[in-house]
């Protein structure tokens, strides 16, 4: 991973160049982001340069201040960086607990399936016997039957 920090001093210049902000070809916004970023570069170094072409509608291109740019520059990116890092092991994390509670979940519903079949396998074993009883029944009522109709032709 390439180094952030500067290497070197910045390039010193005697005067500060500037240009309008209209004359480098660029959208509003891109000014603005540029003229934001130029007053932050100089105020980590505590110059007050940036800040005061930045209120005269102004760029600093010398040398020093595009030096200062890149330097703030880089740290933005590597904070994006770090950032990027950050989310990326959090999605990894949470990404993890979904699997593992997927998985629980899985595991419980295989448990709670294989209890199911079991009372479903009960059930057919108690209606078996439920039938095995009532066929018994019929066959009782049909001896006691025939044993009333015995008793009342003997009797």
């Amino acid at each position: 991973m390439p180094s952030y920090a500067p290497s070197r001093s910045p390039p010193q210049a005697a005067t500060p160049t500037s240009v309008p902000d209209n004359r480098l070809g660029l959208s509003p916004q891109d000014v603005a982001t540029l003229r934001q970023h130029q007053q932050l570069a100089h105020a980590h170094a505590r110059s007050p340069a940036g800040s005061q072409a930045s209120s005269q509608g102004r760029l600093l291109l010398d040398p020093g201040s595009l030096h200062l740019l890149a330097v703030h520059f880089d740290r933005v990116m590597q904070a994006i960086g770090q950032r990027l890092e950050q989310l990326h092991r959090a999605t990894e994390i949470a990404t993890q607990a979904q699997y593992d509670r997927a998985g629980n979940a899985i595991e419980v519903a295989d448990n709670e399936i294989a209890r199911f079949r079991t009372l479903l396998q009960q059930i057919d074993e108690l209606e078996m016997e439920c039938d095995k009883i009532k066929r018994i029944r019929e066959i009782v009522r049909s001896f006691r039957s025939r044993v009333e109709h015995i008793e009342r032709r003997l009797g």
